[in-house]
């Protein structure tokens, strides 16, 4: 079987660079916002809440989210390699959102909006009834998962490759859903909508309910995509079950990282206290 696959070569791709309209007009719209909102803050002296190390991390976070839909990841994720369109998928949906929300974090977020378009926007009631009701937990919770796994589902997925609109609006929720986890655990603007401990939680319960894919994608004995099984051409010579194996390992990776690294930041305090409380019944016993 793997004898009927054609490699081909990485360099093939290399020069695969495109210019979306959309991403790019959305990238420079946040780069704006961020660099008026960095300039203000330090304008009042507070260098401390807008240092270069913030900008440094605004910019790798948008990278991150730019990067895999313009390079060539792009195209090898839409013609050759279900991991190249993980790999894509989960440094929109995740890491990007993660190093752009920690680098907000703090009064820096409320700089983020210039104040006329703020006065222009604060009327807006449905709006604001939006916002609110996106950032509600359990709602930003739900949408991460239906958009996680429903996306994955193989008739879904293969419709994303055959229809660019279908792709862009993929691309555009996973964006969105992540913003949304990533606000919930992060909590830039310190509006404690969950406690820590139910961050913990939060963030146990979005990797546990990844899983599924990423076991499906990890023990499957066939392919679960159709257009990677019957494309003949193979990058890196990848089979498609080795392929869709590593997309799997990619995903898996990915969220033991960032919703992994989540919960042990967060537990860390949490077992520092105890330590604390428990030291002097220890020392008085010895």
């Amino acid at each position: 079987m793997a004898s009927s696959f054609a490699p081909v070569a990485s360099v093939a791709l290399a020069g695969d660079w495109t210019a979306p309209p959309v991403v790019l007009t959305a990238a420079a719209l946040a780069l704006a916002l961020f660099a008026q909102g960095f300039a203000r803050l330090r304008r009042r002296g507070r260098t401390d809440l807008a240092s270069w190390s913030r900008a440094g991390l605004f910019a790798a976070g948008l990278a991150l989210g730019v990067l895999p839909l313009v390079s060539p990841v792009d195209a090898a994720g839409d013609d050759y390699l279900l991991s190249a369109h993980m790999l894509q998928h989960v440094l929109i949906a995740d890491a990007s959102p993660l190093l752009l929300l920690l680098a907000l974090r703090g009064p820096l977020v409320f700089f983020l909006v210039p104040p006329p378009l703020l006065r222009a926007l604060a009327p807006v009631r449905a709006l604001r009834a939006l916002l609110r009701g996106l950032l509600r937990p359990g709602v930003s919770f739900s949408l991460w998962v239906v958009v996680m796994l429903g996306w994955h589902v193989p008739k879904l997925y293969d419709s994303t490759l055959a229809h660019p609109l279908v792709h862009d609006l993929e691309h555009a929720s996973f964006v969105i859903v992540g913003l949304l986890v990533w606000t919930q655990l992060v909590d830039p603007a310190r509006h404690e909508r969950l406690t820590r401990v139910r961050r913990i939680l939060f963030a146990f319960g979005l990797l546990a309910l990844g899983h599924p894919v990423i076991d499906g994608l990890l023990f499957s004995g066939g392919v679960a995509y159709a257009p990677y099984a019957v494309q003949p051409h193979r990058l890196f010579g990848l089979s498609p079950v080795l392929d869709q194996r590593l997309a799997g390992l990619v995903m898996l990776v990915e969220q033991l990282l960032t919703f992994g690294s989540c919960i042990g930041i967060l537990l860390w305090p949490m077992l520092g206290d105890r330590h604390r409380r428990t030291l002097p019944i220890e020392v008085g016993t010895l």
